[in-house]
């Protein structure tokens, strides 16, 4: 079974994104970044679905953190925000963002995303 990690700062995004891939997937749920990277240490993920707004470490931050290292720079990462446009976008591209998923998402369309990337 493929592992997902889900970052985000939200526990309502965290339960929602972990409901609608629970019975397809291995889904890890982590607040923060920061927590994301004590995982790395022990687990690879399959895809991560990291949150671009969040405190202490925003998404670009972790993205960039992740494409410098050679352990984990070739997992593939989703970014969910509620702030979809074009510097959003372009940055993401250039960073090795492989989508972007706009908050609020449904279960359905969110399922439908990952199972077309996994």
């Amino acid at each position: 079974m493929k592992t997902i990690f889900i970052v985000d700062d939200s526990d309502t995004n965290l339960a929602m994104a972990e409901e609608a891939l629970e019975e397809h997937f291995r889904v890890l749920t982590l607040p923060s970044a920061i927590k994301m990277f004590s995982l790395l240490e022990k687990i690879t993920p399959d895809l991560i679905l990291l949150d671009i707004e969040m405190p202490e470490m925003n998404g670009f931050e972790a993205m960039e953190k992740l494409k410098a290292s050679s352990s984990w720079n070739s997992i593939p990462v989703v970014f969910l925000t509620g702030t979809k446009n074009t510097d959003v976008e372009e940055k993401s591209s250039k960073l090795g963002v492989i989508d972007i998923i706009t908050k609020p998402f449904s279960s359905e369309s969110l399922l439908e995303q990952i199972n077309s990337l996994i």
